[in-house]
């Protein structure tokens, strides 16, 4: 499935989460990432997060489509490569 990560978390813990999420997701602006994920890597990803993210500050959203084709994206400015291969 096509997953948009996007994320709004304390400073502190900027660093941390955008590694995490590099390591999953493409990087397409600042706290928004994109990438085809199975099941299994996105739950990996959110329980990871888990242990990260403290909840009473931090917000991560997920949008999950179940193929990029569904997705209309149009973008304004600087384009970033569409399908840079995910790596784990």
């Amino acid at each position: 499935m096509y997953i948009i990560g996007i994320y709004d978390v304390n400073k502190k813990r900027v660093g941390k989460i955008k590694k995490l999420f590099d390591r999953y997701m493409f990087w397409t602006q600042n706290s928004v990432f994109e990438g085809k994920l199975t099941k299994v890597q996105l739950r990996e990803l959110r329980n990871k997060l888990d242990g990260i993210i403290d909840p009473e500050e931090d917000q991560v959203i997920f949008y999950q489509l179940g193929n990029q084709k569904w997705l209309n994206k149009t973008i304004l400015g600087k384009q970033v490569d569409d399908d840079p291969p995910n790596f784990i």
